[in-house]
């Protein structure tokens, strides 16, 4: 990649960073990706789309796809950096104005190349993925329509630089959030006798669900439970009607997902019962797990080295979620980690990638795409 083209790509992630806007709220950004695009000629899809663009390069029937992200987060930042977040309360402390940038650059990349692409690449810079409910949306739009194959990234803070992982099958995990409300009975704080204690009980609860994947399911199953809210109370003396709890559920094994609501259920209501309470669970799915296409990642893969990447099928599984899951429900494709080497990692306030990652992601995604097209084409 020339190097005018790299401090472009800079610059235009440094302005996305400065402006972060929220999940479903990414106007600004929408308007500065399309008008990026429009300058270079790229054509859009009219999907109608509230926030995020689709954009296509060549022609042909063979159709594969690339996603970008496009969503920050409700984080201050605390970095010192020129280029730092200018909106209160709100940071892209996940990246997404990174992976902006490489797919805005692949697209500009393509475009030069538009006339020698054996088929069609159709760019989905993507809104509310840190909502889990943007993918939904693209693909109820008619994003994927007639594409055969996708691909996407995400920085990995906790990789060097010119790393790339990946691996088939599951990758990221079927991400659930669970609300649970005990409800005991109120009373004076110094005479407990009278009430029943909401908090005890839900402590209980608390340390108990702890042994859901510790000793319900086999150690070699990746579960993981956190309860990340405990709410009760208003004031010092009073013991609390109710308290709530909320937290998360990770998983990559579809089988144990489906089950796990029941065993909380079962677990939270024994132990309620237990001290003459009642206790609610109100169960929400996220995410399916990310299952990766092994002929896709093979190829992914492949690319990731010819064009100098470190790069393995190696990457662990990962107990984040992502909603590039749901493209692959509905095509083949391949997911990929690049190492951006922050001190700091994703979701963290100081979360801070090295820039350096930009120009070769681009290029290798500039050479993975009519590597997938002819493979398409052939098929």
């Amino acid at each position: 990649m020339t190097l005018p083209l790299t401090e472009q790509l800079v610059q235009w992630r440094r302005e996305l960073h400065q402006h972060p806007e929220l999940s479903n709220h990414e106007f600004a950004t929408t308007e500065r990706l399309t008008r990026w695009l429009e300058q270079a000629g790229i054509r859009r899809l009219p999907l109608g789309l509230k926030t995020g663009v689709v954009a296509e390069i060549g022609h042909g029937e063979a159709l594969i796809a690339l996603r970008a992200d496009i969503d920050a987060l409700p984080i201050e930042e605390v970095t010192d950096r020129p280029w730092r977040s200018q909106q209160p309360g709100v940071m892209h402390a996940c990246g997404h104005d990174v992976h902006s940038a490489v797919m805005l650059g692949v697209a500009l990349q393509l475009k030069q190349q538009e006339a020698t692409l054996p088929g069609r690449v159709r760019i989905l810079f993507q809104p509310a993925e840190e909502t889990f409910d943007g993918a939904r949306q693209l693909i109820e739009a008619g994003a994927l329509e007639g594409v055969k194959a996708i691909f996407g990234l995400h920085n990995a803070p906790d990789l060097p630089l010119g790393t790339l992982r990946s691996r088939a099958g599951a990758f990221y995990a079927n991400v659930d959030r669970f609300v649970i409300r005990v409800n005991g009975k109120g009373a004076h704080a110094a005479r407990p006798q009278e009430g029943i204690d909401s908090i005890v009980i839900a402590s209980h609860i608390v340390t108990a669900l702890q042994t859901l994947p510790s000793r319900v399911f086999s150690s070699l199953e990746t579960v993981v439970l956190s309860v990340t809210r405990f709410t009760a109370g208003n004031t010092w003396n009073v013991l609390p009607q109710s308290v709530e709890l909320e937290g998360t559920v990770r998983t990559h094994n579809s089988g144990i997902r489906a089950q796990i609501p029941h065993r909380i259920r079962s677990l939270i209501q024994g132990i309620a019962s237990g001290f003459g309470a009642s206790a609610e669970l109100a169960w929400t799915e996220g995410p399916p797990a990310l299952i990766n296409t092994p002929q896709w990642v093979d190829v992914a893969l492949e690319v990731a080295r010819e064009s100098g990447y470190h790069a393995e099928h190696a990457a662990s599984p990962q107990m984040g979620g992502e909603d590039f899951a749901f493209y692959l429900q509905q095509v083949p494709g391949a997911f990929v980690s690049i190492g951006s080497a922050s001190e700091f990692g994703l979701h963290h306030a100081a979360f801070d990638p090295d820039e350096a990652l930009i120009a070769p992601a681009v290029d290798y995604f500039t050479q993975l795409v009519p590597r997938a097209l002819q493979i398409v084409a052939a098929q």
